[in-house]
């Protein structure tokens, strides 16, 4: 546990997880630093076809869609730190990411971004999450390639441990 955190009843781990990777990683942050977690989830599901998702994720990141989304906390005016995670898809985060982050105002909140990818990183996702929350702080991302998600517990520890929020 990251001693930094005076109450972790402040926090929220917000993800989307296709695939799988972006579950795990928010799974291990939040047994890192507690809170509450909640899972990003469209109310159409994507395809398992990855060829498919792309397809959508195109269109729906190029008309800046905000899909429907299953449920969704009634308020987040409770959290000051909001971890937030996804793939990296078409070098930014997926439209349910862009659902929840219209959802709410985060005006005063710490923002801490995390994605998985195949080889990206982060792409332009911290600065578009910027964009969309201008009035919140940005901390230090964390981006890993999928492969990697399971060996990945030194590097995930480090992280927390320097963040310092």
């Amino acid at each position: 546990m990251n001693t930094s955190l005076n109450n972790s009843e402040n926090i929220l781990v917000a993800y989307f997880s296709w695939s799988g990777n972006t579950h795990e990683i928010a799974t291990q942050i939040n047994m890192l630093v507690g809170g509450d977690i909640y899972r990003i989830q469209p109310v159409n599901e994507y395809s398992a076809v990855y060829r498919d998702v792309l397809a959508r994720a195109k269109q729906e990141i190029g008309s800046a869609d905000k899909p429907e989304l299953t449920e969704k906390p009634e308020t987040i005016e409770q959290y000051d730190i909001i971890f937030i995670g996804y793939p990296n898809w078409c070098n930014t985060f997926p439209a349910p990411v862009l659902s929840f982050l219209s959802e709410y105002d985060f005006t005063g909140k710490k923002i801490v971004p995390f994605c998985t990818h195949g080889g990206g990183g982060n792409g332009h996702s911290v600065q578009d999450i910027a964009k969309q929350c201008p009035e919140a702080e940005i901390l230090n991302s964390f981006s890993i390639n999928g492969y990697a998600v399971g060996n990945n517990h030194e590097e995930l520890n480090n992280w927390i441990r320097n963040i310092k929020f």
